[in-house]
């Protein structure tokens, strides 16, 4: 089964619209949604049933035991990301943690434990036909590279077939987009013809070409700068980039999404523009 992962340097540029028409046209029997800070792409998959949940667990947190304490500051002073306060008492700022257990070494009393933490929640979609991975980070909780991890896990493990799985990525260049990029076959990234669009699209295009994957673009909502458009279509030239093609500009989206469905159920401006881009990327994946 290949795996195909839609990206984009930037938040809003339509990634989530985009993926949500390509699991539509392809009748996607795996998929998942990686964008584990802010997952969305549950809201227009058209599932009725609730998902199956569970606890993850990212890195422990310290917790000190007040009978045990001493008061010697040693954790306090010890401490590098000033997670350990004093207000009559030693406190330990759970969101400040990192897990990296030098207060716990460093206490004499042995005060100090480290706990596990529960740091999100995976969820799974799944019927007899298709599957559907993805999960939320709890607020303020950090390893969001480690949580896309599981999240593409447990779309293969509980896969149902097909030839495609279609990922939803995060925007940016962070871990989760590091995660998401590791053992994919392809890259769709969605570009947007705008001055940080370009420049976000760049980075993201290097991040990618360090996993020796292959990349394709697309621009969506092109029109609303023809000459950005332009170039961005130029640097896929330079960089011997695919191109698969350009999305105009459609006021109906908004409503579309909001009412649960994706631009492939409603006749709109958009809908033949993704379908081409739709056929030029499956026949890159393909090749």
């Amino acid at each position: 089964m290949k795996q195909l992962l839609i990206l984009s340097g930037k938040g809003g540029t339509g990634k989530t619209t985009i993926a949500s028409a390509f699991i539509k046209l392809a009748e996607a029997k795996a998929y998942a949604d990686c964008d584990v800070d802010a997952p969305n792409l549950h809201l227009i998959s058209g599932w009725n049933e609730h998902p199956i949940r569970k606890d993850y667990y990212g890195l422990q947190k310290a917790k000190i035991d007040e009978r045990l304490c001493i008061y010697c500051g040693q954790c306090q002073e010890n401490c590098r990301f000033e997670a350990i306060t004093y207000n009559d008492k030693y406190e330990i700022n759970p969101y400040a943690c990192e897990g990296c257990s030098v207060c716990e070494f460093v206490c004499p009393t042995k005060a100090i434990t480290m706990m596990p933490d529960i740091a999100g929640e995976l969820m799974l979609y799944s019927d007899k036909e298709k599957v559907f991975s993805t999960a939320q980070l709890k607020m303020g909780s950090g390893n969001s590279g480690l949580l896309v991890t599981e999240v593409k896990k447990q779309m293969k493990s509980e896969t149902k077939g097909g030839e495609v799985a279609i990922i939803d990525g995060s925007p940016g260049i962070g871990c989760p987009v590091i995660a998401s990029l590791s053992g994919v076959d392809m890259v769709l990234i969605v570009a947007e013809p705008t001055v940080s669009g370009i420049s976000d699209m760049e980075r993201i295009i290097k991040t990618a070409s360090g996993f020796n994957t292959r990349i394709a673009v697309c621009i969506n909502k092109y029109d609303i700068n023809v000459e950005n458009s332009n170039k961005i279509e130029e640097l896929c030239k330079k960089q011997s980039l695919d191109f698969v093609g350009k999305i105009p500009f459609d006021s109906q989206v908004a409503k579309i999404l909001n009412s649960g469905r994706t631009i492939i159920d409603v006749d709109c401006i958009s809908r033949s523009a993704v379908k081409e881009v739709y056929r030029k990327t499956i026949n890159i994946l393909f090749e």
